[in-house]
Protein backbone atom coordinates (compact mmCIF):
# COMPACT_ATOMS: atom_id res chain seq x y z
CA UNK A 1 0.00 0.00 0.00
CA UNK A 2 1.82 3.39 -0.78
CA UNK A 3 1.98 6.19 1.30
CA UNK A 4 2.43 9.86 0.96
CA UNK A 5 5.53 11.09 3.59
CA UNK A 6 3.60 12.46 6.32
CA UNK A 7 0.65 10.92 8.72
CA UNK A 8 -2.58 12.10 7.87
CA UNK A 9 -5.40 12.46 10.68
CA UNK A 10 -8.69 10.20 9.26
CA UNK A 11 -11.54 12.07 8.38
CA UNK A 12 -13.90 9.80 9.95
CA UNK A 13 -12.43 9.32 12.98
CA UNK A 14 -12.96 12.05 16.32
CA UNK A 15 -9.93 13.46 18.30
CA UNK A 16 -9.49 14.90 21.64
CA UNK A 17 -10.21 18.73 20.90
CA UNK A 18 -13.22 17.78 18.81
CA UNK A 19 -14.55 15.70 21.16
CA UNK A 20 -13.85 17.54 24.31
CA UNK A 21 -15.34 20.62 22.59
CA UNK A 22 -18.40 18.74 21.77
CA UNK A 23 -18.87 17.40 24.81
CA UNK A 24 -18.19 20.94 26.68
CA UNK A 25 -21.62 22.44 24.62
CA UNK A 26 -23.31 19.33 25.54
CA UNK A 27 -22.43 19.63 29.31
CA UNK A 28 -23.46 23.25 29.08
CA UNK A 29 -26.55 22.70 27.25
CA UNK A 30 -27.83 19.95 29.50
CA UNK A 31 -27.17 22.46 32.72
CA UNK A 32 -29.08 25.17 30.78
CA UNK A 33 -31.92 22.61 30.46
CA UNK A 34 -31.94 21.78 34.14
CA UNK A 35 -31.93 25.57 35.14
CA UNK A 36 -34.69 25.36 33.16
CA UNK A 37 -36.71 23.00 34.23
CA UNK A 38 -36.04 23.57 38.01
CA UNK A 39 -36.23 27.82 38.44
CA UNK A 40 -39.51 27.78 36.46
CA UNK A 41 -40.96 24.67 37.88
CA UNK A 42 -40.27 26.12 41.12
CA UNK A 43 -42.05 29.38 40.14
CA UNK A 44 -45.42 27.99 38.65
CA UNK A 45 -46.26 25.19 41.64
CA UNK A 46 -45.08 27.92 43.96
CA UNK A 47 -47.99 30.35 42.52
CA UNK A 48 -50.12 26.98 42.08
CA UNK A 49 -49.85 26.56 45.78
CA UNK A 50 -51.09 30.44 46.13
CA UNK A 51 -54.20 30.41 43.57
CA UNK A 52 -55.71 27.94 41.34
CA UNK A 53 -56.58 30.69 38.37
CA UNK A 54 -54.54 29.90 35.48
CA UNK A 55 -54.30 33.51 35.23
CA UNK A 56 -51.36 34.19 37.65
CA UNK A 57 -49.28 31.18 36.97
CA UNK A 58 -48.80 31.94 33.11
CA UNK A 59 -48.18 34.99 33.80
CA UNK A 60 -45.31 34.17 36.66
CA UNK A 61 -44.06 31.33 34.54
CA UNK A 62 -43.76 33.31 31.41
CA UNK A 63 -41.86 36.16 33.57
CA UNK A 64 -39.68 33.34 35.07
CA UNK A 65 -39.37 31.82 31.34
CA UNK A 66 -38.01 35.19 30.11
CA UNK A 67 -36.80 37.02 32.86
CA UNK A 68 -34.36 33.17 33.32
CA UNK A 69 -33.32 32.98 29.58
CA UNK A 70 -31.87 36.39 29.55
CA UNK A 71 -30.24 36.01 32.97
CA UNK A 72 -28.64 32.72 31.32
CA UNK A 73 -27.60 34.55 28.22
CA UNK A 74 -26.17 37.18 29.92
CA UNK A 75 -24.25 35.48 32.65
CA UNK A 76 -22.87 33.21 29.66
CA UNK A 77 -22.01 35.91 27.59
CA UNK A 78 -20.12 38.00 30.70
CA UNK A 79 -18.45 34.83 31.93
CA UNK A 80 -16.93 33.53 28.21
CA UNK A 81 -16.12 37.09 26.91
CA UNK A 82 -13.80 37.21 30.04
CA UNK A 83 -12.35 33.73 29.35
CA UNK A 84 -11.96 34.92 25.86
CA UNK A 85 -10.58 37.58 26.20
CA UNK A 86 -7.79 36.31 28.66
CA UNK A 87 -6.81 33.76 25.47
CA UNK A 88 -6.95 36.71 23.09
CA UNK A 89 -4.08 38.31 25.71
CA UNK A 90 -2.04 35.28 26.05
CA UNK A 91 -2.05 34.99 22.26
CA UNK A 92 -0.88 38.21 21.35
CA UNK A 93 2.17 38.42 24.22
CA UNK A 94 2.97 34.99 22.28
CA UNK A 95 2.60 36.57 18.87
CA UNK A 96 5.04 39.27 20.30
CA UNK A 97 7.71 37.22 22.27
CA UNK A 98 8.20 35.68 18.69
CA UNK A 99 8.72 38.33 16.69
CA UNK A 100 11.36 39.67 19.77
CA UNK A 101 12.78 36.96 20.99
CA UNK A 102 12.48 34.01 18.36
CA UNK A 103 15.72 31.95 19.74
CA UNK A 104 14.60 32.37 23.25
CA UNK A 105 11.20 31.39 22.59
CA UNK A 106 12.87 28.65 20.54
CA UNK A 107 15.01 27.42 23.15
CA UNK A 108 12.07 27.53 25.99
CA UNK A 109 9.75 25.43 23.22
CA UNK A 110 13.10 22.92 23.35
CA UNK A 111 12.91 23.06 27.26
CA UNK A 112 9.02 21.61 27.71
CA UNK A 113 9.58 18.97 25.08
CA UNK A 114 12.69 18.39 27.26
CA UNK A 115 10.86 17.78 30.19
CA UNK A 116 8.98 15.89 28.98
CA UNK A 117 11.31 13.33 28.14
CA UNK A 118 13.07 13.64 25.25
CA UNK A 119 16.64 13.73 24.80
CA UNK A 120 17.98 17.78 24.51
CA UNK A 121 19.27 17.05 20.48
CA UNK A 122 15.42 15.35 19.79
CA UNK A 123 13.87 17.92 21.96
CA UNK A 124 15.54 20.80 19.45
CA UNK A 125 14.84 18.83 16.57
CA UNK A 126 10.96 19.07 17.40
CA UNK A 127 11.02 22.43 18.43
CA UNK A 128 12.66 23.56 15.17
CA UNK A 129 9.98 21.28 12.85
CA UNK A 130 7.29 22.97 14.84
CA UNK A 131 8.61 25.99 15.23
CA UNK A 132 8.90 25.95 11.24
CA UNK A 133 5.46 24.98 10.60
CA UNK A 134 3.72 27.01 12.70
CA UNK A 135 5.67 28.72 15.89
CA UNK A 136 2.46 30.60 17.20
CA UNK A 137 0.49 27.31 17.60
CA UNK A 138 3.71 24.99 19.16
CA UNK A 139 4.03 27.83 21.86
CA UNK A 140 0.36 28.12 22.64
CA UNK A 141 -0.09 24.43 22.75
CA UNK A 142 3.10 23.15 24.38
CA UNK A 143 3.07 26.72 26.69
CA UNK A 144 -0.68 27.45 27.30
CA UNK A 145 -2.70 24.31 25.92
CA UNK A 146 -4.71 27.16 24.00
CA UNK A 147 -5.92 26.09 20.05
CA UNK A 148 -6.80 29.22 18.63
CA UNK A 149 -9.78 27.52 17.16
CA UNK A 150 -11.26 26.68 20.35
CA UNK A 151 -11.92 29.89 21.18
CA UNK A 152 -15.67 30.23 22.06
CA UNK A 153 -17.65 32.90 20.95
CA UNK A 154 -19.33 34.72 23.71
CA UNK A 155 -22.70 35.30 21.23
CA UNK A 156 -22.79 31.58 20.46
CA UNK A 157 -22.34 30.82 24.00
CA UNK A 158 -25.29 32.92 25.32
CA UNK A 159 -27.62 31.64 22.14
CA UNK A 160 -26.92 28.05 23.26
CA UNK A 161 -27.27 28.99 26.96
CA UNK A 162 -30.69 31.02 26.32
CA UNK A 163 -31.98 28.57 23.69
CA UNK A 164 -31.29 25.30 26.43
CA UNK A 165 -32.74 27.17 29.41
CA UNK A 166 -36.12 27.59 26.94
CA UNK A 167 -35.87 24.29 26.54
CA UNK A 168 -36.03 23.21 29.70
CA UNK A 169 -38.94 25.76 30.46
CA UNK A 170 -41.27 24.09 28.27
CA UNK A 171 -41.50 20.95 30.34
CA UNK A 172 -42.97 22.66 33.77
CA UNK A 173 -45.44 25.37 31.84
CA UNK A 174 -46.33 22.79 29.79
CA UNK A 175 -47.37 20.16 33.01
CA UNK A 176 -48.86 23.27 35.14
CA UNK A 177 -51.30 24.54 32.35
CA UNK A 178 -52.57 21.83 30.35
CA UNK A 179 -53.75 19.30 32.88
CA UNK A 180 -57.34 19.58 34.85
CA UNK A 181 -57.24 22.25 38.09
CA UNK A 182 -56.84 19.19 40.54
CA UNK A 183 -53.74 17.33 39.23
CA UNK A 184 -51.90 19.64 37.85
CA UNK A 185 -49.66 20.13 40.86
CA UNK A 186 -49.44 16.34 41.44
CA UNK A 187 -48.27 16.11 37.39
CA UNK A 188 -45.79 18.79 37.55
CA UNK A 189 -44.15 17.85 40.02
CA UNK A 190 -43.71 14.20 38.38
CA UNK A 191 -42.92 15.49 34.99
CA UNK A 192 -40.07 17.75 36.53
CA UNK A 193 -38.92 15.26 38.86
CA UNK A 194 -38.61 13.02 35.64
CA UNK A 195 -37.25 14.86 33.56
CA UNK A 196 -34.30 16.24 36.13
CA UNK A 197 -33.40 12.48 36.59
CA UNK A 198 -32.89 12.05 32.75
CA UNK A 199 -31.01 15.34 32.83
CA UNK A 200 -28.92 14.00 35.75
CA UNK A 201 -28.47 10.84 34.43
CA UNK A 202 -27.03 12.45 31.08
CA UNK A 203 -24.70 15.01 32.79
CA UNK A 204 -23.02 12.22 34.25
CA UNK A 205 -22.91 9.95 31.22
CA UNK A 206 -21.07 13.11 29.41
CA UNK A 207 -18.46 13.61 32.74
CA UNK A 208 -17.61 9.61 32.86
CA UNK A 209 -19.56 10.07 36.50
CA UNK A 210 -21.75 7.70 38.30
CA UNK A 211 -25.68 8.11 36.55
CA UNK A 212 -27.25 7.07 39.65
CA UNK A 213 -25.95 9.06 42.00
CA UNK A 214 -26.00 12.22 39.53
CA UNK A 215 -29.97 11.32 38.99
CA UNK A 216 -30.68 11.31 43.04
CA UNK A 217 -28.35 14.40 43.68
CA UNK A 218 -30.38 16.38 40.77
CA UNK A 219 -33.88 15.01 41.94
CA UNK A 220 -33.69 15.70 45.76
CA UNK A 221 -32.31 19.23 44.63
CA UNK A 222 -35.41 19.70 42.40
CA UNK A 223 -37.89 18.15 44.85
CA UNK A 224 -37.01 20.31 47.59
CA UNK A 225 -37.17 23.23 45.39
CA UNK A 226 -40.37 22.79 44.15
CA UNK A 227 -42.00 20.91 47.67
CA UNK A 228 -40.26 24.85 48.98
CA UNK A 229 -41.88 26.89 46.70
CA UNK A 230 -45.16 25.20 47.13
CA UNK A 231 -45.36 25.08 50.84
CA UNK A 232 -44.38 28.57 50.66
CA UNK A 233 -47.01 29.53 47.99
CA UNK A 234 -50.10 27.87 49.62
CA UNK A 235 -49.11 29.70 53.29
CA UNK A 236 -49.24 32.53 51.33
CA UNK A 237 -52.61 31.90 50.15
CA UNK A 238 -54.15 30.41 53.54
CA UNK A 239 -53.44 33.52 55.37
CA UNK A 240 -54.43 35.64 52.81
CA UNK A 241 -51.32 37.75 51.92
CA UNK A 242 -52.14 37.03 48.50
Amino acid sequence: METTGAATLHDNEPHRNDIAQRLNWLRAGVLGANDGIVSVAAIVVGVAGATSDSGPILIAGAAGVVGGAISMALGEYVSVSSQSDSQKSLIEKERRELLEEPEEELAELAAIYQGKGLSAETAHQVALELTEHDALAAHLSAELNIDQADIVSPWHAAFASAVSFLIGAVLPMLAILLPPENVRVPLTFAAVLVALAATGALGAWIGGGSKMKAAVRVVAGGALALAATFLIGNLLGATGVV
